[in-house]
């Protein structure tokens, strides 16, 4: 069991403590209403700002940036907050362009006594990686632990993914939801649905499961509503944005 405080500040932005280390996970801090290329023809709007600024995030040990290519997770703000981090752990392509620590999938680093491992993930179906771009999941371990703290990152469900299951006892798992779709490449998804979810969380096993990144864009297609009704009645926990959680 791991002791782990978390803020949900809107998207897939969250600040988590465990064992004394601060981390921002994907900084999101841009106002709503304005629409973000994503390449390609795809584009969406922001619907919901940020529930807590900048100003409130105090010290950081380090930024978690599951890819920097989508304003959905890293916009302007957030792009500025990267040059005052202290350090930035993400992608190899990634941190080519904005600087920080670029780990392949299984590799590791430590911000102090907390190791964190880069897992697998893929933004969409097989054929539009190239298009998407890299992204990463991270497993987060405290010192003397059994299990992990798991940040999906953005991604469908695919074997690799399912490898987790395989390498690590999950304890909490903060999931990256929301069915993302776009008119232009019609039914083809590049976050999982919550049945997604289930079949994910059958095979890891974790002890919770904590969803994000479901609401606030308009290329979301699943919120709470579809979410929960996927799972299990209260197997999931649901952050409120902005208020500081204490989950052991």
């Amino acid at each position: 069991m791991i002791d782990l405080t978390i803020t949900h500040v809107g998207g897939p932005t969250t600040l988590l403590e465990i064992g004394g280390v601060r981390l921002l996970v994907d900084p999101t801090f841009d106002p709503p209403g304005r629409r973000y290329s994503f390449g390609w023809g795809t584009s969406s709007r922001k619907t919901a700002g940020p529930a807590l600024p900048v100003s409130a995030l105090g010290d950081l040990d380090a930024v978690l940036l599951t890819h920097d290519q989508h304003a959905d997770n890293l916009d302007s703000s957030g792009r500025r907050l990267l040059s005052s981090a202290p350090l930035v752990i993400t992608t190899p392509a990634a941190a080519r362009r904005v600087g920080g620590v670029g780990l392949a999938v299984w590799e590791s680093a430590m911000v102090g006594d907390l190791s964190v491992t880069a897992t697998p993930s893929r933004h969409g179906p097989a054929w539009a990686v190239p298009l998407v771009g890299p992204t990463t999941g991270f497993a987060l371990r405290p010192p003397g632990a059994s299990s992990i703290v798991w940040i999906s990152g953005d991604t469908v469900l695919f074997p690799g993914v399912l490898e987790v299951a395989s390498r690590f006892t999950v304890d909490t798992a903060i999931l990256h939801l929301g069915k993302v779709q776009f008119g232009l490449t019609g039914p083809a998804r590049f976050t999982m649905t919550g049945r997604d979810a289930v079949r994910l969380c059958s095979a890891v096993k974790p002890r919770r499961v904590v969803p994000v990144h479901y609401e606030g864009w308009s290329h979301f297609h699943e919120g709470r509503a579809e979410i929960s009704a996927a799972f299990p009645q209260d197997a999931l926990t649901w952050l409120v944005p902005g208020v500081q959680t204490a989950l052991s």
